[in-house]
């Protein structure tokens, strides 16, 4: 089965085709990075302008690089939630106009499943269940993933997000968006020992996070070695920041393993790409004698390829969408569509 996807739930526009779920025939992204640079982050209204811009581009490039028409095509399978609404709504609805135009199914599929989902491309034998720490710029969770499409929570961040909290930490540290990834190059060579972070807890829920105190600390220290005249030392800064966050990170996970035991640990969204995140993560997988799954570096990050994947095992349980089907914000990653 071939589908061609289309993902546009932040600031790149991308459409991959993928056959049976594992196999990649295609994938392609216009990157809006150089452009949100200017302003230290995504400015929506310009993503949204954007993606109008280059979706039936991708699509079209997608279709050519992997050999095919849309004719060959067996389905449309897109991003529908969560991330930016006007972002979401330009690739459902062109997702909808092709369903539409062509007759073939459309297949609404939640961008964090397809996150996850970028595991079975790099993993051809990887299925479910297994346990899921999905970490990305809007999202930190972790999920105990019992088939492709039954999914349940068990710790999930009360307030910001690990990625976003380590992009605002390198803005205010004063590195160019993506702060995160350049963070994670820069501060490559730092002592992570050289300042002292919280580690916030959540009283009540061990397997919570909360990232909102930690960012307003290394802020809050920026600003008053500014205020002293004091040089910024942003690579041991960064260095120590980013460990802390890994060790949070860590934590969670170690606590979710003794409570749910899984044979499988998956770690999936664009923070997987950290390089000390990665590290760590296969530590403490050896350390419980389970098997580690980390994506390949190009299917981190928001790509259509995920999405494709996701798309097959979502319209293989039947879950397919009317023309009525609607971009969301904010939806959970155990929650169904029902249009």
């Amino acid at each position: 089965m071939k589908i061609l996807a289309i993902e546009s739930s932040c600031d790149d526009t991308a459409a991959a085709v993928v056959e049976d779920g594992r196999e990649v025939l295609s994938s392609v992204i216009a990157s809006q990075v150089p452009e949100h640079i200017l302003y230290g982050g995504v400015v929506p209204e310009i993503a949204s302008r954007r993606h109008c811009e280059s979706v039936s581009g991708v699509c079209r490039e997608a279709l050519s690089t992997a050999g095919l028409t849309i004719d060959d095509i067996d389905a449309i399978a897109c991003t529908y939630a969560p991330g930016l609404i006007g972002a979401l709504l330009v690739g459902v609805n062109f997702a909808k106009g092709l369903s539409y135009s062509t007759g073939k199914p459309l297949i609404p599929v939640h961008h964090l499943r397809s996150h996850i989902a970028s595991n079975y491309i790099t993993h051809k034998d990887l299925k479910p269940p297994f346990l899921a720490l999905v970490v990305s710029g809007g999202h930190t969770h972790l999920i105990n993933v019992k088939s492709y499409t039954d999914y349940e929570i068990v710790g999930r961040t009360r307030d910001d997000a690990a990625g976003e909290a380590m992009d605002k930490a390198a803005r205010t540290m004063g590195l160019p968006y993506p702060g995160g990834l350049n963070m994670d190059r820069v501060c490559a060579d730092g002592d992570p020992a050289s300042y002292k972070f919280p580690s916030p807890k959540i009283q009540g829920s061990e397997l919570d996070f909360s990232f909102s105190g930690l960012k307003t600390a290394v802020i809050n220290l920026v600003h008053n070695l500014t205020q002293k005249g004091e040089e910024i030392d942003v690579k041991n800064i960064g260095a120590s920041y980013i460990s802390c966050v890994v060790n949070i990170l860590c934590d969670r996970t170690q606590k979710a393993i003794d409570i749910i035991h899984p044979e499988k640990l998956v770690l999936a969204g664009g923070v997987s790409a950290n390089s000390v995140l990665r590290r760590e993560m296969k530590k403490l997988a050896d350390k419980n004698k389970i098997e580690l799954f980390v994506p390949e570096l190009k299917f981190c990050g928001d790509n259509a390829a995920m999405v494709g994947s996701q798309g097959y095992y979502e319209f293989l349980d039947g879950k397919t969408a009317s023309l009525k089907l609607n971009a969301t914000a904010a939806l959970d990653i155990d929650k169904n569509v029902t249009i």
